[in-house]
């Protein structure tokens, strides 16, 4: 049994945290997102990671489908959303676009990474 301060998907999240930091540590800062898009695809396949890259994702409302669908960054493992971000810092609004997909898609974890903070990679994990 888990307790609430416990991460969930512990080794999955680990291992996903591991190459986004290999890609920071090669790229730096500096670079737009879909730099550091391309540079984790190869990362995570390198590592033989089983993930999916910007596949629309079925959004519901009470319980019926929305033509509209999510497209995050990467969904891992079948089961972590992890979203990339190029910005000096993460921002509220970013923690609740991962919130409100994980909610709006009954996934369990998101990972936020940002890759444009100089000087460390920043990151959060986000429970629904």
């Amino acid at each position: 049994m888990s307790g609430p301060n416990e991460l969930i998907f512990k080794e999955e999240a680990y291992a996903i945290v591991g190459a986004c930091f290999e890609v920071y540590n090669q790229m730096e800062t500096g670079f737009a997102e879909p730099v550091y898009q391309e540079c984790l695809e190869m990362e995570l396949a390198e590592r033989k990671m089983p993930f999916s890259s910007q596949v629309g994702l079925r959004l519901s409302y009470k319980g019926r489908d929305l033509q509209k669908r999510y497209q995050p960054d990467f969904v891992c493992f079948g089961k972590i959303i992890l979203e990339i971000k190029a910005a000096k810092s993460l921002l509220n609004e970013h923690r609740g676009q991962v919130h409100n997909y994980l909610k709006a898609t009954d996934f369990r974890l998101g990972l936020l990474e940002n890759f444009g903070k100089p000087g460390d990679l920043e990151w959060l994990k986000i429970v629904n």
